[in-house]
């Protein structure tokens, strides 16, 4: 067995490519749920061992229901040129295709796109077969974040690229059509690794912390702590000229790897959340993340949800941790995405000592309650990704959607949970254990059926 955590346990490599149709359900799945829940985590092939976690190649999990029933459960590994062991640096450069393409996937104008934050993505199939790469019509010359934001009012896909050398950061706009139709380099960015951002109705938000480009760091992943990268809250303008209003806030030490949400409140600041990390708790996670002595129990240690308030009038920032909870991958209806929500989810994790389980959080940002869905002994649920219910009426209306790795039953199952009370609705059995991942989406039909692809 291999004595890299990220390939046992939950995280345990799968070995093959599947198929399997007329899924077991316990419960009712509810008819609105018609579409494919699709996530993506690393999984390199039989007899690669990865110097990182995120080195590993990119395996998509797609999981079908229609109507009450649940048609197929498929995986396939992303084929890249990295899946057959093409470097990323060549002599020409980096190549930008040489992609894991294992952090996230998401649909936009009739696209599915598996994204990786150093290349570009690549196109999957309604069946999750590889299409390829995709640079929208050559108007992508950099990386991609893989946590582009779709604004739920314009349809635009708000995303960026990030790069260790200059132009250290430069935003993109798509439109709803999947056209690239807006591109900036950001003045002002560092080197700091930047993994995630938000978006306002009227700004957009830069998150650089203390982690930052390290040429001594041999994983394959050159990033590291450093005491002198400042970390900082960067705020532009949602506008055509918005790159050259651009202002930079210090904040306190710390790591952001994913944002819950941003908005402005009504006095007009621009509120910011999101689990961080400290030096320590960022030395443990690394640890864990490419398998070095000294590391956490858990990929994500010492994780607590932090609030920023950004007065643009008074230039200062007012931040505090509101949560004593370990916890990571944030979700919330997206709807609300850019807006005020009351409520978001994640994944809680045991802390350091190992007390505690895992489980799905529900909170309610307006009573500052939280509650639990204990997930029980020796599973681990994914990323809980909301779905609408239909004709909803209240921003919880909906559904609670995530994969449990189930390591007594060497099995998996879909969990569908009640987004308003967190109770089962529903349970889909699995034909494989899936391996605990990163992030994935809800695709309803409807946004396939529009495909010309």
């Amino acid at each position: 067995m291999s004595s890299k955590p990220y390939l046992t346990g939950h995280y345990t490599p799968v070995t093959d490519e599947i198929t399997a149709t007329g899924l077991t359900v316990e419960g009712t799945l509810p008819p609105e749920l018609t579409g494919r829940l699709i996530r993506n985590g690393h999984n390199p092939k039989p007899g690669v061992t990865p110097t990182h976690w995120f080195k590993g190649s990119g395996m998509v999990h797609g999981i079908r229901l229609r109507e009450g029933r649940a048609e197929w459960y498929r995986n396939r590994w992303v084929h890249t040129p990295a899946l057959d062991g093409a470097p990323y640096m060549t002599e020409r450069g980096p190549d930008l295709t040489a992609s894991t393409a294992g952090t996230h996937v998401i649909e936009h104008a009739g696209r599915l796109l598996a994204l990786c934050e150093a290349n570009v993505p690549f196109e999957l199939t309604p069946e999750l077969e590889t299409i390829g790469a995709h640079d929208f019509n050559g108007r992508l010359r950099t990386a991609m974040t893989a946590h582009p934001k779709e604004d739920p009012l314009t349809g635009e896909l708000h995303f960026f690229g990030s790069s260790p050398f200059p132009p250290h950061l430069v935003y993109y706009v798509c439109d709803a059509k999947g056209e690239i139709v807006h591109t900036a380099e950001i003045p002002g960015a560092t080197a700091s690794l930047k993994h995630d951002f938000a978006i306002t109705r009227r700004h957009v938000v830069f998150i650089e912390g203390n982690v930052t480009f390290d040429p001594a760091e041999h994983s394959g992943i050159p990033y590291g702590w450093s005491d002198q990268q400042p970390a900082r809250i960067g705020i532009m303008p949602r506008t055509d000229d918005g790159a050259r209003h651009v202002r930079w806030f210090s904040i306190e030490p710390g790591n952001m790897l994913h944002v819950a949400n941003a908005y402005e409140d009504g006095q007009g600041r621009i509120v910011l959340e999101g689990p961080t990390v400290d030096r320590e708790g960022f030395r443990l996670s690394w640890n864990w993340w490419v398998g070095a002595p000294g590391r956490g129990t858990e990929p994500n240690t010492r994780s607590y949800t932090r609030r920023w308030v950004i007065d643009m009038a008074t230039g200062t920032v007012d931040e505090q941790i509101i949560d004593d909870l370990a916890v990571e991958f944030p979700t919330l209806n997206e709807d609300y995405l850019g807006a005020e929500n009351r409520y978001q989810y994640a994944v809680s994790f045991p802390d350091q000592e190992g007390f505690g389980g895992y489980g799905v959080v529900k909170y309610d940002r307006t009573t500052g309650a939280r509650r639990i869905h204990q997930v029980g002994d020796a599973r681990l649920p994914s990323e809980a990704v909301f779905v609408p219910a239909a004709d909803a009426t209240s921003e919880d209306d909906g559904y609670l959607l995530t994969v449990v790795s189930d390591l007594k039953q060497d099995a998996s199952h879909l969990l569908v949970l009640d987004a308003s009370g967190l109770d089962r609705v529903a349970t889909v059995h699995l034909p494989r254990r899936v391996p605990a991942g990163i992030h994935g989406s809800w695709i309803p039909d409807s946004a396939l059926d529009t495909s010309e692809h």
